[in-house]
C-alpha cells in the first residue's frame, strides 16, 4: 500500500451509476430481477465496509494501478474529488456479493489502503 489518503464521498451515488449497474447486473440477472435490484439500491441508505472486506465478499482480483479506470479514480483522490459511493448486490446463492457499480473506485482506494472505509449502497 502507498501513503495513507483521506478518502472522500458523495452523500449518494451519481444518476449515471445506475444504468451502468442495470448494463452490469443485466448480465447476471433477468430483467425482472435488475428492476427489483436497481428499485433497492435507490432506496436504500449509505453503509460502509472495508475495502479488503468488499474484495473478499465479491471474491474478484484487485486491477493494478497501471489500469487506465483506477487511475482515472486515484488521481480524484489525490485531489480531494469526492467519489461515488459503491453499488452492491448480495448474491446469497453463490455466496458472494457482486459490484453492479464501482470496481475501479474500490479498486483505487484499495491501492491507498486496504482498511479505508468505503462507503456503498448494498441490496
Amino acid at each position: 500500500m502507498t501513503t495513507e489518503q483521506e478518502i472522500k464521498w458523495l452523500p449518494d451515488a451519481e444518476d449515471h451509476d445506475y444504468p451502468a449497474a442495470a448494463s452490469y447486473l443485466g448480465l447476471v440477472y433477468d430483467d425482472a430481477k435488475v428492476r427489483e435490484l436497481l428499485a433497492g439500491l435507490k432506496a436504500t441508505g449509505i453503509a460502509r465496509f472495508k475495502a479488503k472486506d468488499i474484495f473478499r465478499a465479491s471474491q474478484l482480483s484487485l486491477l493494478g494501478v497501471s489500469n487506465s479506470h483506477v487511475e482515472k479514480d486515484r488521481k480524484k483522490v489525490i485531489s480531494g474529488t469526492p467519489l461515488s459511493p459503491l453499488l452492491l448486490c448480495r448474491d446469497p446463492a453463490n455466496g458472494r456479493v457482486v459490484i453492479a457499480d464501482g470496481y475501479h473506485r474500490l479498486c483505487a482506494v484499495y491501492s491507498f489502503n486496504e482498511d479505508a472505509w468505503i462507503c456503498c449502497k448494498i441490496v
